[in-house]
């Protein structure tokens, strides 16, 4: 894997728009009033809180994907 020096880099630049999506989602189900644009209003436990439940999901839609496929 190649080392990126921007570690907040999209390595798929066609999955912006879902990433966003779920950013967005997420947000609203934790109560976190995330807008688009600047959310320096947001404390580092609200942005963690929301970046930790999309890492959460994306594990999750992976384990689901391998167990599809029969890793």
């Amino acid at each position: 894997m190649a080392n990126n020096s921007n570690s907040n880099s999209i390595n798929v630049p066609q999955a912006r728009g879902a990433l966003d999506n779920m950013k967005y989602e997420i947000a609203r189900e934790l109560g976190v009033n995330l807008k688009q644009g600047y959310n320096g209003d947001l404390t580092a436990r609200e942005a963690g809180y929301v970046g930790g439940y999309m890492v959460k999901r994306m594990i999750e839609q992976a384990e689901q994907q391998m167990a599809n496929q029969g890793f």
